[in-house]
């Protein structure tokens, strides 16, 4: 029965790949994320995005400011928490760094040779700027990817009780929804990439073609996080964690919240907070560029964001 298992899922990601035909796809320069036209804003104008860009010397006031880093998950830009910007613009009280994963917002031959260690490397670069200016109130959001990548630097201590104070997960991704993931080492190299298959809206934003060097590095990530909870580990002393987990996530099993709940704990011992969202989405925070959004998923969005936003400012 296990043989016949791995032998459909492998004719389903090779039916999946005929699609790609060729190991390099035809990329639209005019459209695509993946072309060299179209580039993150973040990288050529990081003082709308990064705090330590914006405020080279804060003020005693402005170090003591909540700042939230918000960071994307894998293909994605930091379009993804442009809601959250918004949302939050009105709020003088919270500063916002959205983070741009390493290799990400570039072209599709940038993206297919960074690794997951190049991803992360952002989030601990502005991170530790913060800490050099004085910032006393650190935050942490991150959505899909973005959290196995904190969670790691956690687990090394490269993230600490050093002025982190809030760290807010959501849809975490340690187990995948879909089991095609766990076998591109087998036949990834035969494909070559994957289809995103984005919508009109999100086209631009996130990548249109997945490499399966990247898909690997995934599967790499996720098997280091799933290890690291086995073993269990625990949050430095002073910071939070709220983890916020869609019930029927297409991309991150819900059972990912289930890991992080028996594998980490809380510096006295206690359980990380849980909730689970009645959402058929992966990602509840980002609505824009999709196809039929409702109002549950608005009202879903605008709970989670509230309730960020009341930790945050406390």
């Amino acid at each position: 029965m296990k043989t016949i298992y791995i032998l459909s899922r492998l004719l389903l990601i090779f039916m999946v790949g005929l699609s790609a035909c060729s190991k390099s796809p035809v990329i639209d320069n005019a459209t695509m994320l993946d072309g060299d036209q179209i580039f993150d804003p973040s990288l050529y104008n990081p003082v709308k995005y990064l705090v330590s860009a914006a405020i080279p010397n804060p003020t005693t006031a402005q170090k003591n400011t909540p700042v939230l880093i918000a960071v994307h998950g894998y293909t994605a830009t930091t379009f993804e928490w442009d809601e959250f910007r918004a949302y939050s613009s009105s709020k003088a009280n919270i500063l916002l760094s959205q983070v741009l994963l390493g290799g990400h917002g570039r072209t599709y031959e940038d993206f297919k040779k960074s690794t997951w260690q190049d991803w992360q490397e952002p989030i601990l670069t502005e991170y530790n700027a913060l800490r050099a200016k004085g910032y006393t109130n650190i935050n942490f959001a991150g959505s899909s990817t973005a959290c196995p990548l904190v969670m790691d630097l956690i687990k090394n201590g490269q993230i600490g009780a050093n002025g982190m104070k809030y760290i807010l997960l959501v849809d975490p991704i340690v187990i995948p929804s879909t089991k095609i993931l766990t076998l591109v080492g087998l036949v990834g190299p035969m494909l070559g990439y994957l289809d995103n298959n984005n919508t009109a809206g999100e086209e631009g934003h996130y990548y249109h073609f997945r490499p399966q060097e990247t898909l690997q590095q995934l599967l790499d990530l996720t098997v280091k996080t799933r290890k690291d909870l086995q073993e269990g580990y625990s949050i430095p002393t002073g910071i939070k964690m709220k983890v916020y987990k869609s019930i029927k996530d297409p991309t991150a099993d819900a059972i990912s919240a289930v890991l992080i709940y028996k594998g980490l704990t809380n510096s006295d011992g206690t359980k990380v907070d849980i909730e689970m969202l009645d959402s058929e989405l992966h990602v509840v925070t980002r609505l824009a560029g999709r196809e039929n959004v409702t109002q549950h998923d608005k009202d879903i969005q605008t709970h989670v964001f509230d309730d960020m936003y009341k930790m945050i400012e406390q």
